[in-house]
């Protein structure tokens, strides 16, 4: 009973937590989430019986998406797939799960966050964490040494989801690369173009992409006194420079990771750089940087990549930045990330210590880089197949374009249809089929009501619910004089139309709209 009186206790506090976030007007995932965890807990108190309550919900960390979702989220995948197709890329497609050994040790400190499938006696089994592994043994198994292709896909991870900010535990990648032994970061200079195609074309406001190299990282570690077997876990922390103040990371890299205080100090210097063209050639004057070969590679080829950046006219929004780690093990080349920077998207870092930041915080929409060694380790003999590649962060994206179609007026269809065909009087039934598989026949999209005799109003109503443009109305006079009475929903003006005439006019009409 005590145990009851607790459950009872979290639950009035659980309904104070709900109706709180609903007076503040919080995002409808935030209220999904806390309503979710009363559900639960009412769940928990079980019925009269003491029997234990089934909770009608989806698993944490995922979601459905209602027609009007999946009509923003299909347009989004259009303009993405557009930009691939445009950039001559073909798609392919992989498995949901891998052997788990095929995941292992490709992902860092995030190795951790791989959904392990349960051992069924067979094959160990993991499901996917990103698209960029697959792809890796999808080249070494069938020996292909260069191809461009985009491929999108869900992965699985087992994060702690924050769903309002686009951070699921299955959720859609769109990953475009081009395998292939080139000339220096002309490939490179491509995804940069790709990503700022992408993100002018979905109009989410201003954006930055920072470009770094792993080279000029592990030169910079490596000219601070950093231990060669620390790279990798420094790496990780620097990662987190776009989270958290750099006293935090500097913290981190002393106490938790043993760095000297002298080598955090001289990263420190390093990574709040930030420039173009112009910083990699004052960083290749650098005393200290210079004197590493590895970070001398990487800043001749910053500056190449800048170069073919101001071709491609794209240097508008490209910022060298030495802070750009992205934790992941297998770059080892060009890393890049786009991120929002319009106020109330990227986290400005006083406005959020003012708690003034807005509800949309995304960060990072875009991310990837070169890995010319990760097709190696799948190939029996060693052979590389350099890659280099970018991962659109879809659910980020569509998080924004779903908050703005909320904010604005305008209605979202989430059908394509063209006519709805209507009749006026009873006993029309067999007309009115007759006209829409005409119309279905001549790849028109169309619609008619399921009822026998349904009344004029209603019909004309649905179609003003659900934006279809014209009406194809039929009666007992339209039939005798051979033609279809077609209405145009916004206006209601009505004009009479020959029926041999009809499929023309519905085009012409539909495609000017």
């Amino acid at each position: 009973m005590e145990d009851k009186a607790q459950i009872q206790e979290a639950i009035k506090l659980q309904g104070e937590v709900v109706r709180k976030l609903k007076s503040e007007k919080a995002s409808k995932d935030q209220i999904d989430e806390e309503v979710a965890k009363l559900l639960e807990l009412k769940a928990q108190l079980g019925g009269d019986d003491g029997k234990h309550q089934f909770v009608l919900k989806t698993a944490k960390g995922t979601r459905d998406y209602n027609p009007k979702q999946m009509a923003i989220r299909e347009k989004v995948f259009n303009t993405i797939i557009g930009c691939f197709k445009r950039h001559g890329a073909e798609t392919i497609d992989t498995p949901v799960f891998e052997l788990k050994e095929t995941l292992t040790g490709k992902y860092g400190e995030d190795s951790k966050l791989i959904y392990d499938l349960k051992d069924q006696g067979g094959e160990l089994l993991s499901l996917r964490y990103d698209l960029t592994v697959p792809f890796a043994r999808y080249l070494a198994m069938n020996k292909i040494t260069n191809i461009k292709r985009y491929h999108i896909a869900k992965v699985y991870r087992r994060d702690n989801p924050a769903m309002t900010r686009g951070r699921y535990r299955e959720f859609y990648q769109c990953d475009f690369d081009i395998a292939g032994q080139y000339d220096a970061m002309i490939p490179d200079a491509e995804c940069l173009k790709i990503v700022h195609e992408i993100l002018s074309e979905l109009d989410l406001g201003d954006f930055r992409i920072k470009v770094n190299d792993r080279r000029i990282l592990d030169g910079m570690f490596a000219v601070c006194g950093v231990p060669d077997d620390k790279f990798r876990t420094i790496c990780s922390t620097v990662d987190k420079l776009d989270k958290l103040p750099w006293e935090e990371v500097k913290k981190e890299m002393v106490n938790e990771k043993g760095l000297s205080e002298e080598a955090a100090n001289q990263i420190g210097e390093y990574v709040s750089m930030q420039g173009g063209m112009d910083l990699a050639e004052r960083l290749l004057q650098d005393q200290k940087m210079s004197q590493s070969k590895q970070a001398c590679a990487g800043l001749s080829d910053i500056k190449l990549l800048f170069s073919y950046l101001q071709l491609f006219q794209v240097t508008d929004k490209v910022v060298f930045d030495l802070s750009l780690a992205r934790g992941l093990d297998y770059y080892t080349g060009v890393i890049y990330e786009a991120v929002l920077t319009q106020a109330g998207v990227a986290p400005v870092s006083t406005e959020a210590q003012n708690g003034a930041e807005e509800s949309v915080s995304v960060g990072s929409v875009a991310g990837g880089g070169r890995y010319d060694g990760l097709v190696g380790m799948f190939d029996p003999k060693g052979r590389k197949v350099p890659c280099v590649g970018v991962s659109i962060g879809i659910e980020r994206v569509f998080s924004i374009m779903e908050q703005k179609a909320e904010a604005s007026a305008e209605k979202v269809r989430t059908t394509e249809v063209q006519v709805m065909v209507a009749s006026a009087q009873k006993n029309l039934l067999e007309e009115k089929l007759k006209l829409i598989t005409e119309l279905w026949n001549a790849g028109i999209k169309a619609e008619v009501m399921y009822k026998k005799n349904p009344k004029l109003l209603s019909q004309l109503q649905h179609c003003e619910e659900s934006g279809i443009p014209l009406v194809a109305i039929l009666g007992e006079q339209e039939l005798k004089d051979g033609v279809v009475k077609l209405r145009v929903v916004a206006t209601r003006e009505e004009v009479d139309i020959s029926r041999a005439d009809l499929i023309g006019e519905i085009r012409r009409r539909t495609s000017e709209a």
